[in-house]
């Protein structure tokens, strides 16, 4: 049985589940309820489902910053490409002063989650740009993003980086991407900005989309919980 058979939101009841705290201390995070950590947490889980967290799959990352997947998937026998935007892009848009991209392999190291030697033999580092991703990368058992394409400059962008990401999967392959969401409102929200924010209607069409063109495509459950921590 598969707790991810679906895509869904972050909520609190997710946290205090078993699987929450044995992702928690997998990826070398505090248990805490901060929605970074649940994309995490998603992103391993709905891999580790399928069946791709084993030696032999192939991982490509985008926009991985320092996160801890990169580190998890190669301590699992996976090969990982691992990308992030090139320094000058990272200076352009702030985030080199913020410390939040990753400069290259080194900085994506975790020895707590994986030991050194198991880490450079699994895991590559290539600049890259979410909105102008190389014909080269293809053949991937699965790729992932973790809160990154609402950063590509507008809800357009967003979508066709998700619709682009698949064409770098082998048949079977799947992509995971979490982002950030509007609850409040399917019609008002924030695009064309540094960071934009998908609506129910902007997700559902790129799922008609993909569905049309054959892809399998997880349903959606739009709930976001009754815990008290949901309404803040």
């Amino acid at each position: 049985m598969r707790i991810f058979d679906r895509g869904g939101l972050c909520r609190q009841d997710s946290f205090q589940q078993p699987y929450f705290s044995f992702w928690s201390a997998r990826l070398n995070e505090n248990l805490r309820y901060h929605r970074k950590l649940w994309e995490f947490v998603f992103i391993a889980q709905a891999l580790w489902e399928r069946g791709f967290c084993v030696p032999g799959k192939r991982g490509l990352g985008f926009g991985v910053g320092r996160e801890p997947l990169t580190a998890m998937f190669a301590s699992e026998g996976v090969a990982v490409t691992a990308t992030d935007l090139a320094a000058d892009g990272r200076v352009e848009l702030g985030w080199e002063a913020t410390n939040q991209h990753a400069s290259g392999k080194e900085a994506l190291r975790n020895p707590e989650i994986c030991p050194d030697a198991l880490f450079h033999r699994n895991v590559e580092f290539l600049p890259c740009d979410m909105n102008a991703i190389s014909q080269d990368l293809t053949g991937y058992d699965f790729c992932w993003s973790a809160c990154a394409l609402e950063h590509l400059g507008s809800i357009e962008k967003g979508l066709a980086f998700i619709e682009r990401s698949i064409d770098c999967l082998a048949p079977g392959g799947w992509a995971v991407h979490t982002t950030e969401f509007n609850i409040s409102s399917n019609d008002e929200t924030v695009d064309n900005e540094g960071t934009v924010l998908f609506r129910r209607r902007d997700i559902e069409a790129l799922m008609q989309k993909l569905s049309d063109q054959g892809h399998d495509v997880a349903e959606m459950d739009w709930s976001w919980g009754g815990g008290p921590l949901n309404n803040i």
